[in-house]
């Protein structure tokens, strides 16, 4: 295991390293969960709950381009489908 220092800004914001994000497979926009375990916490990438993606079948079309998910945020009706 690696040790590694944050630097957290007056902002109480964090940079972590370009490596440790991609490692994690999160990116700009992304959320990470931070659970506390015993003595520190759990630091994991907040992942969607495919179960609340029932409403988007057969609105999805395999090989048709890119699936613009804040488009389908903005017409949902059901706000768990929103964040």
């Amino acid at each position: 295991m690696s040790k590694m220092t944050v630097k957290i800004t007056t902002k109480r914001q964090a940079t972590f390293p370009a490596h440790v994000l991609d490692t994690l497979g999160v990116g700009p926009g992304d959320r990470l969960e931070l659970r506390e375990e015993g003595d520190g916490y759990l630091l994991k990438p907040l992942r969607i709950d495919e179960s609340l993606l029932g409403g988007l079948r057969g609105r999805l079309k395999r090989g048709r381009g890119a699936f613009d998910l804040e488009a389908v945020r903005e017409a949902a009706s059901a706000p768990s489908l929103r964040d």
